[in-house]
């Protein structure tokens, strides 16, 4: 079985659209999607540098248009997607990406909420210095105590080691002096705020008034949520999940216990992908795994397809 999944804010690079602009359409799109929503996702994915980037403004509408883009190019014909994909996920700002992949939103629809939705958490940033660190090693019965005892949030409890703690730059820079024992490394992350903590919960009021004027759909392929990893069958219920996930943790270590149950035998991760195989590879071994980079990729990522959809459709013996 194939799983699609996208990845969140961290994993844009300066430039990484460049080589997408020229496929037939791309440009066309992002202009759209540009014009829709108040930002140059053609300059900002192109020739903005790092910095301009890392604004969670910025980060968050691009992030989903290159999802958008670089699945659309896996899945151009209507009706591909709920054919030949088995379930799709995606890891924070990942999340809206697969909702329109899953149909529960349009891509417009969908690029207009990330708007909001980065906007809303940029603000939100700004009440408190806070941030957010990752610890690499350790077992979860160690390092989630040691963070609490910091009155540290664990944010992104990713599975395959690693755990991201939220909380103020003087928590954070504790943590840094006193690190749990069996953690490797204590990486500062170079985000705006402290992400998926109480600290966004003005942000979820609102996004709560944005998703009001959203038409929904149920999702047409198995939709797993970064809550609790469980899948969900309802249109409304994502939605509300995708905007109760703002101040709460992204739990990609049950998303990734789902897909083992679900029966998974290959993810593709879009574009900008990297991160979610990387932890895939770690987690889930035996399965095949394919990031989306660039279009270079895109011959290798039809070839895994074939494959799977060739070994879905021959009949058991």
């Amino acid at each position: 079985m194939l799983v699609l999944v996208a990845p969140g804010q961290g994993a844009q690079t300066p430039g990484f659209l460049t080589p997408w602009l020229d496929l037939p359409g791309v440009q066309d799109r992002l202009r759209e999607w540009s014009a829709a929503i108040d930002l140059d996702l053609v300059h900002y994915g192109t020739n903005a540098d790092a910095d301009e980037i890392r604004d969670t403004a910025v980060a968050q509408p691009l992030l989903v248009a290159a999802a958008l883009v670089s699945a659309g190019q896996l899945f151009p014909a209507p009706g591909d997607f709920t054919r030949l994909v088995g379930a799709a996920a995606g890891h924070s700002v990942g999340e809206l990406a697969a909702a329109a992949l899953t149909g529960v939103l349009s891509e417009h629809a969908a690029m207009t909420l990330v708007r909001r939705r980065g906007l809303a958490m940029a603000e939100a940033a700004t009440a408190a210095e806070t941030g957010m660190s990752a610890l690499l090693g350790g077992e979860p019965e160690v390092v989630l105590p040691h963070l609490e005892k910091l009155g540290l949030i664990p944010a992104n409890v990713n599975g395959a080691g690693q755990i991201v703690a939220a909380g103020t730059r003087e928590q954070l820079a504790a943590l840094a002096e006193d690190k749990p024992e069996g953690t490797r490394r204590v990486v500062p992350l170079k985000v705006a705020g402290a992400f998926h903590t109480p600290h966004m919960a003005p942000a979820v009021t609102a996004l709560e008034s944005a998703v009001s004027e959203l038409t929904v759909t149920d999702p047409h392929t198995v939709y797993v949520s970064n809550k609790d990893g469980k899948t969900v069958a309802t249109g409304r219920e994502v939605v509300s999940r995708l905007v109760g996930q703002v101040a709460n943790p992204v739990r990609w270590d049950l998303c990734m216990d789902t897909f083992k149950e679900l029966g998974v035998t290959a993810i593709i991760e879009v574009a900008p992908g990297g991160t979610l195989v990387g932890l895939a590879k770690r987690a889930l071994p035996g399965v095949k795994t394919l990031a989306l980079k660039t279009p270079d990729d895109l011959d290798a990522a039809r070839a895994l397809i074939a494959e799977h959809t060739a070994a879905a459709e021959t009949p058991a013996e």
